[in-house]
């Protein structure tokens, strides 16, 4: 709502906003829709989606049995659905559209609303069936969801859940493929086995639709991040990348996961499933028709320590811990969750031969020049004629109306040197925040800064402070890391100082919450618009001596786009915390120098057992983000304009562009894995059941496997960019890897003794390849 509708009376559908355009864009793919309006809609989004301006609509109570707040939100969900009616996009109609949602995960947070909650919920039912759509309404972790609407499920898992009727569809509206990232956070991610589990669990105990998020990874550009403290990086772990490119083993591993399901839809769709255990933590889930003609099942292994072997139907199946094989026979078994036959993929950003365009026309590379850069100092303090005096503290969101990041607070007092808060010319100042960013300036100087966390934006800060005699200024710079999208009356969470503020000192103490206080919304540079290089300003200045590491500075440089049509990113090592604009556009807030913490992460995740949000982290006591996403539309033929500020204060030279390729496939195949999926064939078409081989293939259209750098047939170990030979390894691995693969766009060698010669009998081998394309 927020993206569409910035201002009360205007939407706007244009561009990246055309909801029609991209909804027949996913239809042109052969893909269905469900359209969740929400409109409050969370995903982390700047203040969940609602747009700021909603918050001050006289008498509004968000998300409750309120007038004004019910007359919005059905204005809002009416223009959406009249839309796609109108472009015939309802399934009704003949279009993609098959469901769609009205609010989003409010049974999480009704209690706290009471009966105004419940009645207001029952208020977004009627009206969303009201507006005949011809498909489904969806409430997502709503149990109650009234008739005829359908209750969903959100989360890691989803096989335990069941919907308000058994005349209503097992669903999964989230499934959580990994998890975001916050401002000093680990990076969380999510093992593929884990989540293939997952999903073979849900379709295992009757689940119908389930749909990922993220299934796309993606990025948040401009001030859209909430949280606060949300990173501009959405990534997610997901099976495609932030960068639009396949995340394996998890984009291959769930491709497979859905064909072994596919393969199970005429029996899915023709019986009722039929549950018996198979031991401790074992059980098989039957779907099979009456007259015994179809027939598919799922044998699970919930255990989340322990292998398995059970039998079933006279057979033996071994069952890794934590892992569901499925076959749609009931014999032979396609695929084990735990089991990974897809390739992997290792990335890699590139520092490369970007070249930024000095002022002499010159070109220079491979990094951004220190004498490619014009600078513009932002003032300290109040600057605009529009600022307010008032009397005491006023809160942040109240006063800006996140028109900005930015609001000033400033004082001044005057000292005569016999003050009880001083000591010789020192005094301690606190300074208590809301939130989020906090910097103190005493006559024009930098004296302190402090920051909260995703975990609590709260900030105290003490600082001790030099005063001069006669008038001192005091400015406060509040900032903004998005505003809260989550929780019950969520849109109420304040930010910016709101007291106390006072000088201390060995005699007594000065509290300035109550003075007058001028404030001032936003930057200076924001409204000169120096983020725009086509609006020319006399504010800049060219000069090879920029200031570096100082705070509140603008940069500009030219640049050329690097060459080819790899994603590209800029790395702001180098940098303290702003926003960066290219072309105009902005890709989002920089944080490179907020750190996670130095402890919670594993080098190796076990995928065993119940995930959560922060069981597998990775770059702890690292930057929470460093690489940031430049898509290639917002790039120009020849020369291109990037525009920085700097907050805390950084160095622009250290920044550089990077571009993200693949560098190694690999691939880990068993004898005991199964075989691949696409060479299963039902056993009334053959008698012979194929093995398992190991398949590699080229990520990019006219690249071919150029070398094979690692290849062993035996007991290896390691992961993909660290393999090693094992105890007991083939000498023909590599020859015969080589002959099968090399100057092919993909190849298939099959995982046997028979192919490579049995290097230790009575052991199971496997084969492990690295590879690289070109």
């Amino acid at each position: 709502m927020n993206l569409q509708r910035k201002k009360k009376k205007q939407y706007d559908f244009e561009g990246r906003k055309d909801l029609v355009r991209f909804v027949k864009a996913v239809a042109d793919a052969g893909l269905y829709v469900h359209l969740r309006i929400g409109p409050y809609v969370c995903a982390e989004w700047n203040y969940g989606g609602f747009p700021v301006w909603l918050h001050f609509v006289p008498g509004i109570k968000f998300r409750t049995d309120n007038e004004a707040f019910k007359a919005e939100m059905q204005r809002f969900t009416e223009k959406v659905v009249d839309t796609m009616k109108g472009a015939g996009l309802y399934a009704s109609q003949g279009g993609p559209i098959i469901l769609s949602q009205i609010e989003n995960e409010y049974g999480n947070i009704d209690s706290a609303y009471g009966a105004a909650g419940k009645a207001y919920m029952r208020w977004a039912a009627g009206m969303a069936v009201s507006l005949d759509t011809g498909v489904p309404w969806v409430m997502c972790q709503q149990s109650d969801a009234p008739d005829p609407l359908i209750n969903t499920c959100n989360g890691f898992y989803c096989d335990q859940f069941t919907p308000n009727s058994k005349s209503k569809p097992k669903m999964w509206t989230e499934n959580w493929s990994g998890w975001f990232l916050s401002f000093g956070g680990a990076v969380p991610y999510r093992p593929a086995e884990d989540l293939a589990f997952a999903v073979a669990r849900f379709y295992q105990r009757g689940g119908t639709f389930q749909n990922y998020y993220m299934y796309h990874g993606g990025t948040n550009f401009g001030r859209s991040t909430g949280g606060p403290f949300i990173a501009t990086s959405y990534d997610y772990d997901a099976p495609i990348d932030e960068y639009g490119m396949v995340r394996q083993p998890k984009w291959g591993h769930l491709r497979d996961v859905h064909k072994a399901i596919k393969l199970c839809e005429p029996a899915l769709i023709a019986a009722e499933p039929s549950y018996s255990s198979l031991g401790q933590n074992t059980e098989a889930t039957v779907y099979q028709t009456a007259d015994n003609s179809i027939c598919a099942a799922f044998l699970a292994n919930v255990d989340a320590q322990s292998d398995k072997t059970v039998k079933f139907n006279g057979n033996t199946y071994k069952l890794p811990a934590w892992s569901v094989s499925i076959l749609p026979d009931c014999k032979n078994v396609v695929l084990n969750t735990a089991q990974i036959n897809s390739q992997v993929t290792t990335s890699e950003m590139r520092s490369l031969g970007s070249s930024i365009q000095d002022t002499d026309d010159s070109l220079i590379t491979p990094e951004l020049a220190t004498a490619g850069w014009s600078y513009a100092i932002e003032p300290v303090g109040i600057t605009k004629e529009n600022a307010l005096t008032k009397p005491g503290l006023m809160e942040q969101i109240n006063t800006t109306a996140d028109a900005s990041d930015f609001l000033w607070y400033s004082t001044s007092i005057v000292v005569k040197g016999d003050e009880p808060y001083l000591n010789g010319s020192q005094s301690n100042l606190l300074v208590n925040s809301l939130g989020h960013v906090l910097q103190v300036y005493i006559n024009g100087k930098l004296a302190g800064s402090a920051k909260g966390s995703a975990s609590s934006s709260l900030i105290s800060l003490q600082t001790p402070v030099t005063l001069v005699p006669g008038k001192n200024k005091i400015d406060l710079l509040s900032t903004t890391v998005g505003l809260s999208n989550y929780g019950a009356f969520f849109d109420l969470v304040g930010a910016g100082v709101t007291g106390p503020v006072k000088l201390s000192g060995p005699n007594g103490a000065l509290n300035l919450s109550s003075t007058d206080w001028t404030y001032q919304i936003g930057l200076r540079g924001e409204d000169l618009h120096l983020y725009n290089p086509s609006e020319a300003s006399p504010e800049w200045v060219s000069d090879n001596a920029y200031p570096t590491n100082q705070p509140l500075i603008w940069y500009k440089t030219k640049f050329t786009a690097p060459a080819g049509d790899d994603p590209v990113a800029i790395d702001f090592t180098g940098m303290g915390k702003g926003e960066a604009w290219v072309n105009g556009q902005s890709i989002g807030r920089y944080w490179p120098t907020n750190l996670a913490p130095q402890s919670g992460c594993v080098n190796s995740c076990n995928y065993r057992g119940a995930y959560s949000s922060n069981k597998c982290l990775k770059k702890c006591g690292q930057p929470s983000q460093t690489l940031y996403h430049v898509p290639r539309s917002f790039l120009q033929p020849g020369s291109n304009d990037l525009v920085l500020f700097e907050q805390f204060g950084g160095d622009p030279s250290m920044i550089s562009f990077t571009t993200r390729q693949t560098s190694s496939i690999c691939a880990h195949v068993s004898e005991m894995h199964p075989a691949q999926i696409d060479s299963w064939i039902s056993p009334q078409q053959t008698s012979q059941t194929p093995g398992p081989a190991l398949r590699l293939e080229c990520p990019r259209e006219g690249q071919v496997i150029s070398n094979i750098k690692f290849a062993s047939f035996g007991t290896p170990s390691g992961t993909c960019g660290n393999y090693n030979h094992g105890e007991c390894s083939s000498s023909q691995a590599l020859a015969v890897v080589q002959e099968a693969c090399v100057g092919m766009t993909n190849c298939s060698v099959p995982v046997s003794s028979n192919n490579f010669g049995d290097p230790c009998s009575g052991v199971t081998k496997s084969l492990v390849v690295e590879a690289a394309c070109s």
